[in-house]
């Protein structure tokens, strides 16, 4: 597995001198034009980067996005975030698009809500909207003005550069509305929220030194201090799925995702995953799959 791809690295792969002065106490923030980057260089490779992206995406794309693979035919856009590795495959040779990244500082004390508030920002989430053409026009020119904006001297700037990334994350979420059931308490909604956090940090797997510690609903109760049954009811409530279904799907998430990206053998794949036995880990994965780890991975 790639390991995590800093800001100064994503520079030297695309061939760009690094920006003067990068603070990254402060946050950075950049925008770019597709087409002139694509001819010259190659995709980057499947792994993590540690700062977020947002990229308009027109032509012929595949992206590999954790356990996922996600085709563009026409317009889309792209919402990674530093939790989950992905890919893109350009398949067409004409390509053209804007993609603008930018660091969890750049927005710190800036909004209420922080970037991983957003579902399109959330691991597990759908990062990849397709647009309809009559959008496109007012995302080009969201893409425009920031590239104006960068290179202005106006002071205020970068609280304009905010904004229209802002905006671009609410046009992305117009596009796939999060609905919320009016049966969702409160207190069901944090714990879920907390139990998602606790999950999501032991992802991804990016060795085969790392080891997922929290595997049952008893582990996860006892980190929230809160009995069993009260996480269970509280994640029904919240989500309709129980813990262990929540534990399970993300293990087979990260599993396909080794499987795939990773020369890693099995029983490392299993190990890391918390399976001891290679076994218990070839029936877990194939009661959820219907395959097993081999043909999965030769598939």
């Amino acid at each position: 597995m790639e390991r995590i791809q800093s800001l100064e690295e994503f520079y030297r792969a695309k061939q760009i001198p690094v920006p003067a002065g990068m603070n990254r106490e402060l946050g950075h923030f950049n925008v770019f034009d597709t087409a002139e980057l694509i001819t010259t260089n190659a995709p980057l490779p499947y792994s993590r980067k540690d700062f977020y992206k947002i990229a308009f995406v027109s032509g012929r794309n595949r992206y590999f996005f954790a356990d996922k693979t996600l085709d563009i035919d026409q317009y889309g856009l792209f919402f990674a975030n530093p939790q989950v590795p992905y890919q893109c495959d350009h398949l067409d040779e004409a390509q053209a698009g804007y993609f603008c990244i930018f660091t969890d500082a750049f927005f710190h004390g800036h909004s209420s809500m922080k970037l991983t508030d957003f579902p399109l920002f959330r691991p597990g989430g759908q990062p990849l909207i397709c647009l309809p053409e009559a959008q496109v026009p007012q995302v080009v020119d969201i893409f425009h003005k920031m590239k104006a904006e960068l290179e202005s001297d106006y002071i205020y700037k970068f609280d304009l550069l905010r904004n229209y990334t802002m905006e671009l994350i609410h046009l992305g979420m117009k596009h796939q509305p999060v609905a919320l059931s009016p049966a969702h308490t409160n207190a069901a909604t944090r714990i879920s929220s907390l139990f998602s956090d606790l999950l999501e940090r032991q992802f991804p797997i990016e060795t085969t030194r790392q080891q997922v510690n929290l595997r049952t609903a008893f582990d996860f109760a006892e980190q929230l201090s809160i009995h069993v049954n009260h996480l269970n009811k509280a994640l029904k409530d919240a989500t309709g799925k129980s813990t262990s279904d929540h534990i399970a799907d993300r293990l087979v998430q990260e599993a396909k995702a080794l499987l795939r990206h990773t020369d890693w053998n099995v029983s490392e794949i299993g190990y890391c995953l918390g399976f001891q036995e290679p076994a218990h880990f070839n029936n877990f994965f194939k009661k959820k799959t219907q395959l097993t780890p081999r043909t999965f991975r030769a598939v």
